[in-house]
């Protein structure tokens, strides 16, 4: 898998700007607000169709104007695939692969695949539970594309089944003894669609979580230099044993029952994978409370390494690697492990603010580019 071209057009501060990609190692110098972190933004977006950056399109759409574009050219090894991005301050974003545009986001996704890491990840660790399902969701996403549309199916039937639940909070707050029945009996269709979208969605993590535990596992020895052990469990909201789906959704109803006052008292579902929590223990201590910083960083180092390992396995091919001024968060043993087990496997685009991270065998074998306010040039 390789990126041969990016072509930016009114995207965050790029007016007009082309990329070649010219060697398996790309190194983009410049000074914070440049325009690195949303050069690698834009390759963010085509690989998963979202930004950890920004929520809403017109965040990405150069202010100023109205429609941003986003072109790359892919190598498979299957073929050459071209991706075009179509991002509006209004409306709805379009996709188009080879020209043509796309209905489902699914046919879009899978087309290309990149694993990222920056700073933010640290999050992954020290952050709410939201941010460890959303990197879960994402690499999900990127193995298996369809799984998209599960997680939009069952975010469509949480943001209904929430409403009908404010409704009847509504009623009981105003001392209405007899709720209106015909809203009980239409949130029990709510709870057979949450059941059977959540389980879905929760056995897919279960899964995946199941193989790449042992990859970062592996990492996280390598790097602690066998000093620390790292395990990593998952905590879905609803608790089930057996992969099938008829029990998994069984387990669901089961909880909402439990759990059915608590929700019109509340107004809102508190049952279901958005309350989905992944833990991380460095010998047998919760990393997210207790691991320093140093830890922390090794732990994420060791998830990403394991992400790439992983999607390799699955697509057939190695994914692209973003890293985005990380050679500054890590301590020199952290970026010579880093810099070693990239090597020439994986095409690479990371971003620095100085150049002396690299040994001299790195800048020989990378495209150097320079960039300053939105404009990117050959060294």
């Amino acid at each position: 898998m390789y990126l041969k071209n990016l072509h930016l057009r009114s995207f965050r501060n790029y007016v007009e700007q082309q990329v070649k990609f010219t060697a398996q190692k790309t190194i983009v110098v410049g000074n914070n607000a440049q325009g690195k972190s949303n050069l690698l933004e834009a390759v963010e977006l085509l690989a998963t169709l979202k930004s950890h950056r920004a929520i809403r399109d017109r965040e990405l759409v150069l202010d100023g104007t109205m429609t941003g574009q986003i072109e790359a050219t892919i190598e498979r090894a299957y073929g050459t695939a071209e991706l075009t991005l179509t991002l509006r301050k209004q409306g709805r974003r379009t996709a188009a692969l080879n020209q043509e545009t796309v209905r489902r986001q699914v046919d879009f996704l899978g087309i290309l695949n990149a694993v990222q890491f920056s700073s933010l990840d640290l999050d992954l660790v020290r952050g709410a539970p939201e941010s460890r399902r959303s990197w879960i969701d994402g690499l999900l996403i990127q193995l298996e594309p369809v799984y998209s549309h599960m997680l939009q199916q069952y975010n469509q039937v949480l943001r209904q089944r929430n409403a009908l639940l404010k409704i009847i909070r509504q009623q009981e707050q105003e001392k209405q003894l007899d709720i209106d029945k015909e809203n009980l009996a239409q949130l029990q269709l709510w709870d057979e669609q949450l059941a059977a979208t959540g389980s879905r969605v929760t056995r897919r993590r279960a899964r995946v979580l199941e193989r790449i535990a042992p990859l970062a596992q592996t990492w996280h020895e390598r790097i602690s230099g066998k000093t620390e052990i790292l395990e990593i469990n998952y905590a879905p909201n609803i608790e089930w044993t057996e992969d099938e789906p008829e029990k998994v959704q069984q387990a669901f109803l089961a909880k909402i029952e439990q759990r059915r006052i608590a929700e019109q008292h509340q107004g809102k579902t508190v049952v279901g994978p958005h309350r989905d929590e992944i833990e991380f223990t460095i010998n047998q201590t919760p990393a997210r409370y207790y691991g320093s910083q140093g830890q922390q960083r090794t732990l994420v180092l060791a998830l990403k390494l394991a992400e790439l390992k992983l999607i390799e396995e699955v697509v057939g091919e190695p994914p692209l690697l973003l890293l985005d001024d990380v050679l500054a968060e890590l301590d020199p043993h952290r970026q010579n492990q880093l810099l070693d087990t990239i090597g020439d496997r994986f095409q690479t685009i990371i971003t620095t603010t100085h150049i002396g991270s690299f040994h001299d065998q790195w800048l020989e074998d990378s495209q150097i580019l320079t960039i300053e306010a939105g404009k990117i040039s050959q060294k």
